[in-house]
């Protein structure tokens, strides 16, 4: 019987995995609905009042995204207010979703990455992750590795998609 060899564990693939870079700490969504009458209707100064004595410091160290669940029409200054309630306790606030919330950190970190270390190398984009990774950050790690990457897959070792081959120097 022939001894079975694990090529997946002998290649040179380097796998650049997104869940390495996920920024730790807590993401919370702040729904503006909840401080308009019946979810629909801005009254400025009950607004303002709710704001007032909401209890800011509960989202002290996190990342917040603030949206509106409804489909009210709600003034471009609400949530400017709403993020100047949060700055002295968020340590990041954006105007969206938690997806964009997590696409907004990957869209800070992916650029101070070295990538010179996949000079010339196969690199596999991890996929499956169990956090919540957003598309927006395989494309922009796609985007950083190129430059350096022989070649470019999506996926796992063991179902890879080829993306991207670099031209072969001569």
């Amino acid at each position: 019987m022939e001894e079975i060899i694990n090529k997946v564990a002998n290649s040179v693939l380097e796998v650049f995995d997104l869940e390495d870079y996920y920024p730790k700490g807590i993401r919370i969504q702040i729904d503006i609905s909840q401080w308009l009458l019946e979810g629909f209707l801005l009254k400025e100064k009950d607004f303002r009042e709710q704001l007032k004595n909401h209890d800011w410091s509960q989202y002290q160290d996190q990342y917040v995204a603030i949206n509106c669940s409804t489909d009210a029409i709600v003034p471009a200054w609400a949530s400017i207010l709403v993020a100047i309630q949060l700055a002295p306790f968020a340590k990041k606030i954006i105007n969206g979703t938690l997806e964009d919330l997590d696409a907004s950190l990957y869209e800070e970190l992916l650029p101070k990455i070295d990538y010179s270390v996949y000079e010339n190398k196969p690199v596999i984009i991890k996929g499956c992750s169990r956090k919540p990774v957003p598309m927006r950050a395989y494309v922009l790690a796609a985007h950083y590795l190129q430059p350096f990457a022989r070649s470019i897959m999506y996926g796992e070792a063991c179902s890879a998609v080829p993306l991207y081959k670099a031209n072969k120097k001569e």
